[in-house]
């Protein structure tokens, strides 16, 4: 059925067969699975990758047994090879993200300027599950939104035993504003199993997604379809900013908040600009309904299905553009929650790599060679050095607290001063970076979040090793972070860099 979606006029909802429920709700979990078996996260690991991992944690074991030091002094020496490779690529990625013309400006006089008979029929996916403390924000979000009625189409998508969230949504009233499609039960409760059967009741050229809580920009469905008419046919979607309306509440929403100012305003243009592969964020991701159909939809196995779409986008001949006009969103205030959050996004991202470095040279001829290596180093690189910069940290402080001799050999001259360069270097690069994107967004409150990063990163470490656990444990498992823990704070404007 995936195939179908966008093409057939879908039935009106509540009038849907039984037969048409399963089937749909079958190819909402595994469409992508049978269609292309090695393109899904159904399964973690295919016997090749498994042998080959089990095959070199023997060769590591045998080494330590054999010549612990030479084994870890080359463990040492790759590792900071790895660290180097990512803080060089980084920091091309940001200056590529200064240049303007890597991000796509509409203004607010072109945006209205596409008469109201020119514009697309819309659809915007908002999947909520266990969430009714947030669902009824959704009605004052699509009623600001400045798009004809008649061409908008909100599908609330909610799992059909979710009693609470459907209770709440009844007595806010949101069937006024929004459709809603109950979600046959079962696992796996993802994100983008429920998207999936979604886009069979879809009848947008156009498909976004948000989530409940999230407050877009009121003209960003038209700088969209502004941005689509300016951009090559070859733009399959076109990506919003992301921003936090309550970024003041504490450090950690601040780290939060510097962390997507510097993502969304300066790394994701610099991708877009060297025409990388972009991973998706999870919401205000435009898409063009016949290329979602063409590409196989969402993934439902896949706990980070937007960066993998991104990349599945990408191998297809397709790109992305990032645009300037921004979502809000609830940062997360809770370390626990937001543990849980990134230990997801963590293990998505090795999940995502995983499934397309099973074919390596299909990979290879689709993304190219530079396209497969900053994949390689966003995807795989960012979860596995969050892993070790722990083992690192241990060792720096183990040297400073008693200089043991164990360390100066595991660290010979020709190593040392890399390691050095890496560490001192690379940190203030990465720390001055999340400084402009934060002065950039016009959020003064976090001056002090960036200057106090590296703790933040402890905090990334925790969750990446959390992740790379799941993944071996239960990878399709879909952690649920929770909303409603913050209020709008009084920054809760759109940033200064928003189109006027």
């Amino acid at each position: 059925m995936t195939a179908e979606i966008g093409r057939a006029r879908p039935p009106r909802i509540g009038t849907e067969t039984a037969e048409f429920r399963a089937a749909a709700l079958e190819d909402a979990i595994d469409g992508l699975a049978r269609r292309d078996p090695l393109a899904s996260a159904a399964v973690a690991f295919v016997p090749w990758q498994r042998n080959l991992g089990l095959g070199f944690l023997v060769v590591v074991v045998a080494a330590l047994v054999l010549a612990p030091i030479a084994t870890l002094v080359t463990v040492s020496v790759v590792c900071t090879l790895g660290y180097i490779a990512m803080m060089v690529d980084r920091v091309l990625l940001f200056v590529r993200g200064l240049d303007a013309s890597a991000i796509v400006t509409i203004t607010d006089a072109e945006a209205l300027a596409v008469p109201d008979d020119d514009l697309p029929e819309y659809t915007i996916l908002v999947p909520a599950y266990d969430e009714p403390e947030v669902v009824g924000d959704l009605i004052a979000a699509m009623t600001a939104l400045d798009y004809p009625p008649e061409k908008l189409q909100v599908l609330l998508l909610l799992e059909e035993d979710d009693d609470v969230t459907i209770e709440a949504a009844r007595r806010a009233g949101v069937s006024r504003v929004v459709e809603v499609v109950l979600v046959p039960a079962g696992d796996p409760r993802t994100k983008p199993k429920a998207c999936n059967y979604g886009l069979h009741f879809a009848t947008g050229t156009i498909v976004t997604i948000f989530d409940a809580e999230d407050l877009p920009e009121p003209l960003q469905l038209r700088r969209v379809v502004a941005a689509f008419a300016r951009l090559p046919s070859t733009v399959a979607c076109v990506q919003a900013k992301l921003a936090f309306h309550n970024g003041s509440q504490n450090l950690l929403t601040g780290w939060f908040t510097a962390d997507y100012a510097l993502w969304f305003g300066y790394l994701l243009p610099g991708l877009m600009k060297s025409r990388s592969p972009i991973p998706l964020g999870g919401t205000s991701n435009h898409l063009r309904a016949d290329v979602i159909a063409e590409v196989g939809a969402w993934d439902g196995f896949n706990v980070t299905e937007d960066a993998d779409l991104g990349v599945r986008i990408a191998a297809s001949g397709y790109s992305t553009a990032v645009l300037d006009s921004t979502t809000l969103e609830e940062a997360n205030s809770d370390p626990i929650n937001w543990v849980r959050q990134r230990s997801r996004w963590y293990k998505g991202y090795l999940q995502t790599w995983l499934v397309h470095m099973r074919r390596p040279r299909r990979t290879v001829r689709a993304l190219g060679w530079v396209g497969t290596y900053r994949f390689t180093l966003l995807l795989a690189g960012t979860p596995v050095t969050a892993c070790i910069n722990m083992v690192f940290w241990f060792t720096t402080a183990a040297w400073i607290l008693g200089q043991p001799s164990v360390i100066v050999a595991l660290f010979p001259p020709y190593i040392y001063y890399f390691s050095l360069v890496s560490l001192i270097l690379g940190n203030v690069a990465t720390i001055y970076m999340y400084l402009v994107a934060s002065r950039e967004s016009g959020n003064a409150y976090l001056l002090v979040p960036s200057l106090t990063m590296p703790l933040y990163w402890v905090m990334m470490s925790v969750a990446a090793l959390k992740g790379c656990w799941q993944l071996l444990r239960n990878p399709s498992y879909w952690e649920k972070t929770f909303h409603g823990l913050s209020t709008p704070a009084k920054d809760a404007a759109l940033p200064e860099d928003t189109p006027q």
